[in-house]
């Protein structure tokens, strides 16, 4: 790993209607708009989804390394997240973020192990840990 800090940089472009262009430096641009909630047109990434992506993504990623640190064996790993956004404290803003991991290892796996370590990557996410809002964890465990 690399040194702290770590930068990141992206670009969003727009004219005054239609979508944004999200790019970042050797990256594949994105195509946005709002949600259908905020009128848009459905169908395209939106800031909100794009927010629950990254901690779903960082959850995962999260628990990667902290399954392979801790020399566990899984086969996969299926994260949702769900970011309830409502008017709270004088304004619109996501006040819950729920974290729904299926995590797929081998048959008699050490469920309670299985279970730490999960609880642990969603300790460990930094998308996560960088926002405000509850931040609740359901886990199940597949084994086979």
């Amino acid at each position: 790993m690399h040194p702290y800090p770590h930068t990141y940089r992206a670009t969003a472009s727009a004219g005054t209607t239609g979508t944004v262009t999200v790019s970042s430096a050797g990256l594949p641009d994105l195509t946005t708009a709002p949600p259908p909630e905020f009128d848009g047109p459905g169908g395209l990434w939106s800031p909100e989804t794009m927010l629950c992506a990254a901690i779903s993504d960082c959850f995962v990623l999260t628990f990667r390394a902290v399954a392979r640190a801790s020399k566990f064996e899984w086969t996969s790993l299926d994260c949702q997240v769900e970011g309830v956004l409502e008017r709270a404290e004088g304004g619109t803003r996501f006040t819950r973020y729920v974290t729904r991991a299926t995590l797929h290892a081998p048959a008699g796996v050490d469920r309670a192990r299985a279970t730490q370590l999960l609880e642990k990557a969603e300790h460990g996410c930094l998308v996560a840990a960088s926002l405000n809002g509850v931040r609740e964890l359901s886990c199940e465990i597949v084994e086979g």
